[in-house]
C-alpha cells in the first residue's frame, strides 16, 4: 500500500504538473453548472470545453487526454452523444470520469448508465446515494438505501463505502464519494479526505465542478491520485474560502480564487486518513 508520504508527494506533483501543462479535459455536463465546472477547471490550471453533439464527443475523445461525463439535465440527443463518445474513448484508450447525477430518475439516464457498465469508467464520482444506486443498478451489491432526492444524497458516505469498493474493483478504476467527509477508493485502499465547508453545498454545482477537476488531474495522474488530488484541493480551498466568505455568493468567489492561488504544498499537507479496503 502506498505510504502517506507517497500520497502527499503525488498530490503536490499532480497540482504542479497541471499548472505547468494546462491540459484540456472536455465535458459533457449539467447545463445548470457548466459555468462552475469550466471555471473550476481553469482555476486549477486546466483548460475547459463543453460538448453537446455526437461528432464533437468523438472528436474530443481522440484529441483530449481525459473526458468528463455528467448525467445531469440530460438532453434527448445525449442518447446518441454519450454512447458514441464512450465508444470513441474505448477505441482511443482514453480515461474518463463519470458523475451519475440523479441516477434512477428517468429512463434515458438509466439506459445510458446501463450501457456505461460495459465501458468501465476510470473514475466514478457521486454522492453516497448515487454510488449505492449505481452499484445496485450494475448488480454489484445489494445495499439498503440509495434513494436520491433530486441531486441530493439521502445516505452517509460511510453507508456507501462497501458499494464504492465493489464498483472500484469492478471497473479497476477509482470511486469517489462526496459528503461531510469524502471517500476515495481504488478497491485496495480507502482514503478519507477531511476539510471543506458546508457553504459549498449551498452553491449549485460543487460536485459537478469536482468531477471536472478530477478529469483535469486524470490527464497527468493515475485515477486514485487524480481523484484524491481534486478532493484534497476542493477541501483546502473550501476551508480557506469559508474563512473569508459571509454567504454562498461570496463563498463561490473566494473558492475559485483559492483554487487558483493555493500552494501545491498546502494541498499536499491536507488532512486525510488511509485504510485497507475490506
Amino acid at each position: 500500500m502506498m505510504t502517506e508520504k507517497n500520497f502527499r508527494s503525488n498530490i503536490q506533483i499532480t497540482v504542479e504538473k497541471v499548472r505547468a501543462e494546462n491540459p484540456m479535459a472536455p465535458s459533457i455536463t449539467n447545463t445548470v453548472t457548466q459555468d462552475f465546472v469550466a471555471n473550476a477547471q481553469l482555476a486549477v490550471g486546466g483548460s475547459a470545453a463543453m460538448i453537446y453533439l455526437p461528432d464533437e464527443g468523438e472528436t474530443m475523445a481522440k484529441v483530449a487526454r481525459a473526458v468528463y461525463i455528467n448525467l445531469g439535465t440530460l438532453m434527448p440527443f445525449y442518447a446518441e452523444t454519450i454512447p458514441r463518445t464512450l465508444r470513441a474513448l474505448e477505441k482511443n484508450q482514453k480515461p474518463f470520469v463519470v458523475d451519475p447525477v440523479a441516477i434512477g430518475i428517468g429512463n434515458l439516464r438509466t439506459e445510458i448508465l446501463m450501457q456505461m457498465k460495459n465501458f468501465k469508467p476510470t473514475i466514478i464520482r457521486g454522492n453516497a446515494s448515487e454510488i449505492i444506486s449505481l452499484a445496485k443498478l450494475w448488480n454489484l451489491h445489494e445495499e439498503d438505501g440509495g434513494s436520491v432526492r433530486g441531486v441530493d444524497s439521502t445516505e452517509t458516505v460511510e453507508k456507501a463505502a462497501h458499494s464504492a469498493v465493489e464498483l472500484a474493483k469492478f471497473t479497476k478504476g477509482t470511486v469517489a464519494v462526496s459528503g461531510e467527509k469524502d471517500l476515495i477508493t481504488d478497491g485496495n485502499v480507502v482514503i478519507y479526505s477531511l476539510g471543506g465547508s458546508p457553504l459549498l453545498s449551498k452553491v449549485t454545482g460543487g460536485g459537478c465542478a469536482l468531477g471536472g477537476v478530477m478529469a483535469i488531474y486524470l490527464t497527468v495522474a493515475s485515477p486514485i491520485i487524480a481523484a484524491f488530488t481534486a478532493t484534497a484541493m476542493f477541501n483546502c480551498a473550501g476551508t480557506r474560502a469559508a474563512e473569508k466568505a459571509k454567504a454562498p455568493a461570496s463563498f463561490k468567489m473566494h473558492f475559485l480564487d483559492e483554487l487558483y492561488s493555493i500552494n501545491a504544498a498546502d494541498v499536499a499537507a491536507s488532512e486525510f486518513a488511509v485504510f485497507n479496503a475490506e
